[in-house]
């Protein structure tokens, strides 16, 4: 009966783990943050239009309709003729933010899957800003053991390269004249 009974054991915590193996991708999430020597609202004046991304380096051309309405889209052309289809689904003006989701993007250009963020400015004092912009996305390789350039780490990497040199090139743009 022991014997019976420590086999059974077994069974079951070998089951429990090969499930817990063959789960697939978890959702990554990733948030830069910026502070910028520039008052919120000149910064907003910069970010606030989902139709223009003219201040994210990669971006060559941004092209969309329905202007900052919920289920606007727009198509990101960037360096090197690469697409980027995106579509808004939170908006507010007051509360300077807006969330948007990717609905087409080749895992080459950026390797994720369901993707979504939000990027938003808010006082920091003394006529500062702060600009968070924060994501959550899958791997860009849905199964089980991705290629290295679409795992977790590689989406996470390019995710928070891409946030970094936006925030970046942001800063720079609103604190010019400041």
């Amino acid at each position: 009966m022991r014997i019976l009974a420590l086999t059974t054991a077994a069974a079951v915590a070998a089951m429990v783990a090969s499930t817990a193996q063959a789960h697939g991708p978890t959702r990554k999430k990733v948030e830069e943050t910026v502070e910028i020597n520039a008052a919120p609202e000149k910064v907003w004046s910069v970010i606030g239009n989902f139709q223009d991304m003219s201040w994210l380096p990669p971006v060559e051309k941004t092209e969309g309709k329905g202007g900052n309405e919920i289920k606007a889209t727009r198509t990101l052309t960037l360096k090197g003729g690469a697409t980027v289809d995106e579509e808004l689904y939170k908006y507010s003006a007051e509360k300077m933010s807006y969330s948007y989701r990717i609905t087409k993007v080749d895992v080459k250009t950026l390797p994720v899957n369901d993707y979504s963020s939000t990027i938003k400015v808010e006082p920091n004092g003394d006529g500062k800003s702060k600009v968070s912009w924060d994501g959550a996305f899958y791997r860009g390789y849905m199964n089980n053991d991705p290629p290295p350039e679409l795992n977790d780490e590689a989406s996470q990497k390019a995710v928070r390269g891409l946030y970094r040199t936006g925030l970046d090139a942001l800063k720079a743009k609103a604190e010019k004249g400041s």
